[in-house]
C-alpha cells in the first residue's frame, strides 16, 4: 500500500510538472477586452436564428435593415465579429469614463442594454467618481423580474475580470 501511495504521487508530481500543465493560461494573463469576450461568449453561448429569433451570434439583436434573417446560420468567426462590433459601440458609449469602466459598462450593456446602465446607480456612482459599486453592479441580475443566480455569477465574473479599484 505504502508503495502504492509513493507511486501514485511521483505521478502527481510528474503531471504537474510536465510542460502541457505549465502552459494552461489563466483569464486574467489576458488583456482586459479580451477577458470582457470571454466572459460574454461564456455566458451567450452561440445562439441558434431558429430557436432565440431575433437574437443572433453571442445574443446580437436583429437590428433593421440588418441582412440577417430567421434560421440564418451564423459561424463562430462571424459572431465573435459581431460580438465585438456590438461591445466596442457600448463601450463607444462611455468615452467619457476610465478605460476600464468604460469597458465594464460597456459589458454590462451588452447584456442589459444602454439605456438602463445609464439609468443605473452603477452608472452614476462611476461618474460622480465613488468606486464602491460591487453592491450597485451586482443588482443587475434579475429575469422576468427574480432574481437569477446565473446573472448573478456572470456580474460576480465580470466585476472580478474586469473592475479596476
Amino acid at each position: 500500500m505504502k508503495k502504492l501511495l509513493i507511486f501514485l504521487m511521483a505521478l502527481v508530481t510528474l503531471a504537474v510538472t510536465t510542460p502541457a500543465f505549465a502552459a494552461k493560461r489563466s483569464i486574467m494573463d489576458l488583456p482586459p477586452y479580451e477577458r470582457a469576450v470571454l466572459i460574454i461568449k461564456h455566458h451567450e453561448i452561440l445562439h441558434d436564428s431558429r430557436k432565440h429569433w431575433p437574437y443572433l451570434g453571442y445574443g446580437h439583436r436583429k437590428l433593421p435593415g440588418e441582412k440577417y434573417f430567421r434560421g440564418y446560420k451564423m459561424n463562430e468567426r462571424e459572431a465573435d465579429a459581431l460580438l465585438r462590433k456590438d461591445l466596442n459601440k457600448f463601450i463607444a458609449l462611455f468615452a467619457g469614463f476610465k478605460p476600464m469602466d468604460a469597458l465594464l459598462l460597456g459589458v454590462l450593456s451588452y447584456n442589459i442594454g444602454p439605456g438602463a446602465v445609464m439609468k443605473s446607480s452603477v452608472y452614476r456612482k462611476l461618474k460622480a467618481g465613488d468606486r464602491n459599486i460591487f453592491k450597485s453592479y451586482t443588482a443587475h441580475c434579475k429575469y422576468k423580474g427574480k432574481f437569477h443566480k446565473g446573472l448573478y455569477k456572470r456580474r460576480c465574473q465580470e466585476f472580478t475580470a474586469l473592475y479596476v479599484p
